[in-house]
């Protein structure tokens, strides 16, 4: 069935493209999910479901980030696929 990723990413991650850019690393691995911005103004969450794989290459992704942006820490967990998403998008 697969393997969610839950993550929080805390830095200076909005305004900078970050989720378009964690969009832009979902969507090439062929991920479903979402990302957003936390309402702090310095975090956002991503939920991506996909092949075990994949997700870990988008995890070290989200540790470096676009260009502009500075993460500070990345936490996040597994668990099972819900199944539930039929794309990966972004929600305001």
């Amino acid at each position: 069935m697969g393997q969610r990723l839950h993550a929080i990413i805390v830095g200076r991650v909005q305004g900078v493209g970050f989720r378009e850019f964690v969009r832009h690393e979902a969507a090439t691995r062929s991920l479903t999910g979402y990302v957003r911005n936390g309402e702090d103004g310095r975090s956002v969450e991503v939920v991506a479901e996909g092949e075990e794989t994949a997700l870990e290459e988008l995890l070290r992704a989200l540790n470096e980030g676009p260009r502009f942006a500075r993460v500070e820490s990345v936490d996040f967990n597994w668990s099972e696929s819900s199944g539930g998403f039929s794309r990966f998008g972004v929600e305001m």
